[in-house]
C-alpha cells in the first residue's frame, strides 16, 4: 500500500480502465485485463462489450472470473457462441475494437512471449501457453497490454515470440500485412509505455505520481526511451478505488462458497 492510499496494482487497473471508451468491443484475458474491463463497465464505460474467449459475448459478471471457463460468464452473457464463431465471425472480421492481453515478457516493440522461459526444448519454466492471444495481437483494431515490469519481464530478447507487436519495428508489422494496429498501450506499475510514431518501439509517455523516470528505467531490460512529451498520470479517484475493492470482495466471497452440484433423483433402484 503506498502512502498514498493505494497499491500499485490498483494504480495499474484505474489506469488501465481509463484507456478504455464507452461502447467499445473488447476480448478481454483473465487477471488484470479482467479486472480494468469491469471496472471501466462500472464506472465510465457502461455500454463496453466484453468478450471472453471461451464464446460469451456482452458479459457482464458480478464477479471477477476464475478463468474463460467460469459459469458466470456464461450465466450473465448477451448470448454464447461457438469458439471457432468468436475468432472467425468477430476477432478475424475486424468487428473487435481492443484486445486487452497480459504476458510473460515483452520486448521493446511490444512483441509478447506467453509459451516458455528458456529454451523452447528444454525451458525452465513452461508458461500456459497462447490460447487466442495471437490472433487477439493480429485482428483486434488495437492492443492493450498490461503488465508489472521489471528485467525479467521486460526484456531486450524474448525467449519465445508469442504474439506479434511491432515485430521490428519502423513499419515491419504493416508491410508483413498484420490488420490490427499493434499494442497502442502497455499499463505497467511505473507508467504507461506507448510506440514512438516512426521507429514504433516502446517508450516512457506518462507517470505515475512519486516514480521518477529513472526508476522506470532500471526496471527495464532495454534503454527505455523517454518520451519528450512525458505525462504526469492522475492518481485513483476513491470512487474509482471503491468499486474496484468493491469487485475484490465479491470476487474473494464468491469463490470461497463450496461449490455444490445438484443431481437429478432417479427412481431407478
Amino acid at each position: 500500500m503506498s502512502t498514498a492510499g493505494y497499491t500499485a496494482e490498483e494504480m495499474m487497473t484505474v489506469t488501465a480502465a481509463r484507456q478504455l471508451r464507452n461502447g467499445s468491443v473488447c476480448f478481454v484475458g483473465i487477471g488484470l485485463p479482467s479486472a480494468a474491463c469491469n471496472l471501466a463497465r462500472l464506472t465510465h464505460a457502461p455500454e463496453l462489450v466484453l468478450i471472453y474467449e471461451s464464446g460469451t459475448v456482452g458479459t457482464r459478471p458480478q464477479v471477477l472470473p476464475l478463468s474463460i471457463g467460469d459459469g458466470e460468464l456464461a450465466e450473465t452473457a448477451t448470448c454464447v457462441v461457438p469458439l471457432a464463431e468468436v475468432f472467425s465471425q468477430y476477432l478475424q472480421r475486424g468487428r473487435v475494437d481492443v484486445g486487452f492481453l497480459s504476458a510473460a515478457q515483452i520486448d521493446r516493440f511490444g512483441n509478447l512471449n506467453s509459451t516458455v522461459i528458456g529454451s523452447y526444448s528444454r525451458p525452465a519454466v513452461r508458461l500456459p501457453g497462447s490460447g487466442g492471444a495471437p490472433e487477439i495481437a493480429t485482428h483486434a483494431r488495437e492492443v492493450l497490454l498490461i503488465m508489472k515490469q521489471s528485467t525479467r519481464s521486460f526484456v531486450a530478447r524474448l525467449d519465445f515470440l508469442t504474439s506479434s507487436g511491432y515485430l521490428g519495428g519502423s513499419g515491419e508489422r504493416t508491410r508483413c500485412g498484420f490488420p490490427g494496429r499493434g499494442p497502442r498501450a502497455v499499463i505497467t506499475d511505473f507508467g504507461v509505455l506507448r510506440p514512438h510514431p516512426q521507429s514504433e518501439e516502446l517508450q516512457l509517455s506518462a507517470l505515475y505520481p512519486g516514480v521518477t523516470t529513472e526508476a522506470a528505467r532500471a526496471a527495464c531490460g532495454w534503454p527505455l526511451i523517454v518520451a519528450q512529451d512525458l505525462q504526469p498520470l492522475s492518481p485513483p479517484q476513491e470512487s474509482d478505488l471503491r468499486l474496484l475493492r468493491e469487485l475484490h470482495r465479491r470476487t474473494a466471497a464468491a469463490h470461497a462458497r463450496p461449490v455444490r452440484i445438484t443431481l437429478p433423483h432417479s427412481d431407478r433402484h
